[in-house]
């Protein structure tokens, strides 16, 4: 006897790829919370920090644009399994490292295994959701970052407290196998989806989110020289690397941040969570405002652009952070920052979907991605090297990078103005109208 349909499904599957990025989060975030440790362990200075940064963002810039292109070929549900399960391994082999190459090396492994975690869950989404719903559910997946990064200082603070920083890398990497059983029972495509209700079936095939190419197996992505040729990818490539590296800014600098600030970690773990908090906030709120106004009769394109918009002015609040010390005022400051930033990421995360069909969706995610960590490759770079100016004190030694971080997203909000758009190319069929 055949088990009965599950209703509304496809929020089941956002609620899976929800916790996909919450347990991916909590494994990235680890370092960034022991860095003040070990720093102090190994005598690592910033720039070293900012290495172990960077090595882990060169395996996730180039691991998006490889695996992107072979999640569209091995499909969702086989391309995510593999990726979960090797990003798992390496985390929890992390707890075996002995010094900076060894940290090295298991950070670059990990940002090759996990990169395939978003283009992947766009992949999902497109799958699996109208174009109403899409942003929304992006920014239920997407929020597990903000969600991952909340809870990880509890969870790996408390470990190390008690049984030090070997078992903070072991105790997080474990958790992926248990998401694992849960996606192996639950993700299937619409089409093949043994629980999938008809009511719900019929919806998708009426808002084509499933077209007849999308289950045609002899069909393939469009060519990355394609692609690249079309000024709807380079704005969704642009979108995310003008402001990732904002984000991976606050999440992986942040605690050492406050430290030079003169804020104590115990003392400011407020500070630590809760623009966390905020950002999850952040990202529904883009999801819904923008999925509200398509439902009003605003385009895609003009609802998307207005939450960049938004998004790219609520950032600017970043800058008056450089005046104060104060715990409570830096704390809302980021916070309403990482609430606007969110709202305008989850558009750039949402963008692949909107522009392109299935079949090339996680090729342009992973596009989008190796561009943002080419991006945050960068901005770390410079972020170790003015961040350790010998003739700076360590209260300012951060301002210019603040004052940076929060305009560059002003330039992204600026170019997704200008290339997201309908060209000869939607009328041809290479994407979709916005």
């Amino acid at each position: 006897m055949s088990a009965p349909p599950i209703s509304n499904l496809r929020w089941w599957i956002g609620g899976l790829l929800f916790l996909s990025t919450v347990i991916n989060y909590m494994d990235r975030q680890t370092l960034a919370l022991l860095a003040p440790f070990l720093k102090q362990e190994y005598q690592w200075k910033n720039t070293d920090y900012a290495n172990l940064l960077i090595v882990f963002r060169v395996g996730y810039s180039l691991g998006q644009a490889v695996f992107g292109r072979a999640l569209d070929r091995l499909g969702t549900r086989r391309g995510i399994s593999l990726t979960v399960l090797s990003y798992s391994i390496i985390a929890m082999a992390t707890s075996t490292a002995r010094g900076f190459l060894s940290f090295a090396t298991f950070r670059g492994l990990l940002g090759l295994a996990e990169s395939a975690n978003w283009p992947g869950a766009t992949k999902a989404v497109s799958e699996w959701f109208p174009r109403t719903e899409r942003a929304l559910a992006t920014a239920l997946f997407d929020s597990g970052s903000s969600i991952g990064g909340a809870l990880a200082p509890f969870i790996v603070l408390g470990i190390y407290s008690r049984w030090g920083w070997r078992v903070s890398f072991a105790v997080p990497g474990a958790l992926g196998f248990l998401w694992l059983i849960l996606w192996r029972r639950m993700y299937y495509s619409p089409a093949n989806h043994p629980r999938i209700s008809p009511q719900e079936l019929e919806m998708l095939t009426a808002s084509n989110t499933l077209s007849k190419t999308q289950t045609n197996t002899n069909d393939r992505p469009l060519r990355v020289s394609v692609l690249l040729r079309l000024p709807q990818t380079w704005g969704a490539i642009f979108a995310k690397t003008l402001t990732d590296p904002v984000w991976f800014f606050i999440a992986d600098w942040f605690p050492i941040y406050l430290v030079a600030k003169g804020i104590s970690l115990q003392s400011g773990l407020i500070a630590v969570w809760i623009p966390f908090i905020a950002a999850d906030l952040g990202n529904f709120f883009g999801g819904i405002v923008s999925g509200a106004l398509i439902k009003r009769g605003w385009t895609v394109g003009a609802a998307r652009k207005a939450i960049a918009v938004f998004g790219s002015i609520g950032v600017l609040l970043l800058i008056p952070t450089i005046f104060t010390v104060n715990l409570y005022l830096l704390t809302v400051l980021f916070a309403i920052s990482t609430f606007s930033f969110t709202a305008y990421s989850t558009i750039a995360n949402v963008l692949p979907s909107d522009l392109f069909y299935s079949q090339s969706v996680a090729s342009v995610s992973g596009l989008t991605g190796s561009g943002a960590g080419i991006g945050t490759i960068v901005a770390f770079k410079l972020i170790g090297h003015f961040s350790d100016q010998p003739h700076v004190s360590a209260t300012h030694s951060f301002d210019q990078i603040i004052i940076v971080a929060s305009l560059v997203p002003m330039v992204g909000m600026l170019l997704i103005l200008w290339l997201v758009r309908n060209t000869e190319a939607t009328q041809q069929g290479l994407v979709r109208e916005i």
